[in-house]
């Protein structure tokens, strides 16, 4: 293994590690907060490793209204720094595996000196970019839930939006300039921005391609994490394809067959040669 390779594999383990020890974040039991219940708004649920009010229609107007007051006059502050670092944990399980190949640009591109800085600036930039979209997905997704529909057709709903935007152009426009990195700075200020600067533009055309499928698993009030591990898998599988024409396809979804058949069956074997069994 040449050091180019030993240093990619390493960057690789320790992204994943960090992704893994956050699923474990996620995974861990929360115990339900029963204030909301007492004062007559819904029940909380452990949302991403965070006691959150459940996202349902209200039986009816005035207990969603009465619900309302209670979080916006009661737990407003603390439902606000619970939901940012539910969403940051959630960001480093989803999306961080993701982000080996812009990481690992930074690295060959930075003195050994500014790695670290700049690895963390584009990171911070990425990570801003998806704080707005987050709190723009979860006011989304409250106003959706609190249309007095049923649970299943909002799932059905999120679901079909989100196979549209999967399968769209726009969707492949957005992983051609995410696939993009341009040269960094070396020295000084510029280079700092120039991290920065990568990390915000990344974030954002990586906001683009997965907001839709990010925007599931809010609309779920039970089975959000098996829907967050298969839009996880989708969205790394998606990033593997190579840049292509924006036009209407599938995409993720072959890669990721692949990867689950490699993993329960094992690589394919091709066929002998015709000359070779007559040989033989």
């Amino acid at each position: 293994m040449t050091a180019t390779a030993r240093d990619y594999a390493r960057l690789r383990n320790i992204v994943f590690g960090l992704s893994l020890l956050a699923w474990l974040v996620l995974l861990r039991p929360v115990p339900a907060a029963t204030g909301a219940a007492r004062m007559g708004g819904p029940q909380s649920v452990s949302w991403c490793g965070t006691a959150m009010p459940i996202v349902a229609p209200a039986p009816s107007g005035a207990a969603l209204t009465r619900a309302g007051v209670v979080l916006q006059h009661t737990a407003a502050p603390a439902l606000t720094w619970a939901w940012m670092g539910a969403w940051a944990i959630m960001l480093v399980a989803m999306m961080l595996p993701t982000l080996v190949q812009p990481l690992y640009h930074i690295r060959l591109s930075c003195f050994s000196r500014r790695r670290m800085r700049a690895s963390a600036l584009f990171v911070a930039g990425y990570g801003v970019v998806w704080l707005a979209a987050g709190a723009a997905l979860w006011a989304v997704a409250v106003a959706v839930s609190s249309l007095e529909t049923p649970a299943y057709l909002l799932a059905v709903g999120a679901a079909t939006a989100a196979l549209v935007w999967q399968v769209s152009p726009l969707k492949q426009r957005c992983l051609n300039r995410g696939h993009r990195h341009g040269p960094l700075a070396a020295f000084g200020v510029r280079a700092d921005w120039d991290a920065l600067r990568m990390g915000l533009t990344h974030g954002g055309w990586c906001t683009g391609s997965c907001w839709a499928a990010m925007l599931l698993p809010l609309l779920l009030g039970h089975g959000h994490l098996w829907a967050m591990a298969a839009v996880s898998l989708l969205v790394f599988c998606e990033r593997l394809d190579p840049p292509r024409t924006p036009a209407w396809r599938w995409r993720g979804f072959e890669t990721a067959c692949c990867y689950v058949r490699l993993y329960f069956w094992g690589p394919r074997r091709s066929p002998a040669p015709a000359s070779t069994l007559i040989q033989a």
